[in-house]
């Protein structure tokens, strides 16, 4: 059975990272809309698959999961020797130890001040309020803190956990993409960031999604 893949279709959602990871483990998966605006996701039905209302969730022949990032884990894991290394080698305890150090950092330390400005500008302009500049700004520059330390790690190293791209890397696009969507350029700012940034984000995996989610089986 065909895996499919439930959320929306666009690129700024945690639905095209699993369909980005689905695509670099050569993983053939069936998109299916999910219809926000009608409120789809807060029916008493759909939260039988995710009981918090959100996107996405797989149903993978019956096995329903959502949380991008758990569902980013299961696929890599269960594709281990398909497509692109997305995980260390699970035998290797540093290695796996510095991969989930990178991947908290995106949590805690990259997703808090951007996710605070896209709120700020993109969907409060989306939803026709006004945005408080001053509110962004703060947002804007606590994550330039933030990545001024990206940029000493990876001045050191090519990818957040080492020399091989991970998942943590991958996890930073969604994200990253959609500051664009606010009028900042702060991820090409400073240049180890740069460059770290549009690598992952140059994967032919992730311009596959420049017009949005679509299957592929």
């Amino acid at each position: 059975m065909v895996l499919k893949l439930y959320g929306i279709a666009s690129r700024r959602s945690p639905g095209a990272l699993v369909a980005m990871v689905l695509t670099e483990k050569n993983v053939p998966f069936e998109f299916v809309p999910i219809d926000m605006n009608s409120g789809e996701h807060k029916t008493p039905e759909y939260r039988t698959r995710n009981p918090f209302g959100q996107l996405p969730y797989i149903d993978d022949d019956g096995f329903i999961l959502y949380e991008s990032r758990a569902i980013c884990r299961y696929i890599a894991m269960k594709y281990r020797d398909q497509g692109t290394a997305l995980l260390p080698p699970a035998d290797d305890a540093k290695a796996v130890a510095l991969f989930e150090q990178a991947a908290s950092v995106e949590v805690m330390t990259f997703n808090p001040p951007v996710y605070g400005a896209i709120s700020e500008m993109f969907y409060k302009t989306f939803r026709g309020l006004t945005p408080d500049q001053a509110i962004y700004d703060e947002y804007i520059a606590t994550l330039s803190t933030k990545l001024d330390v990206y940029d000493e790690i990876l001045g050191k190293q090519r990818y957040l956990a080492g020399d091989e791209m991970t998942l943590a890397d991958l996890f930073h696009l969604p994200g990253g993409f959609s500051l664009g969507c606010t009028g900042t350029d702060i991820m090409s700012q400073k240049p180890n960031v740069a460059r770290w940034f549009n690598d992952i984000s140059s994967r032919e995996s992730w311009r596959a999604l420049e017009d949005g989610v679509k299957s592929t089986a």
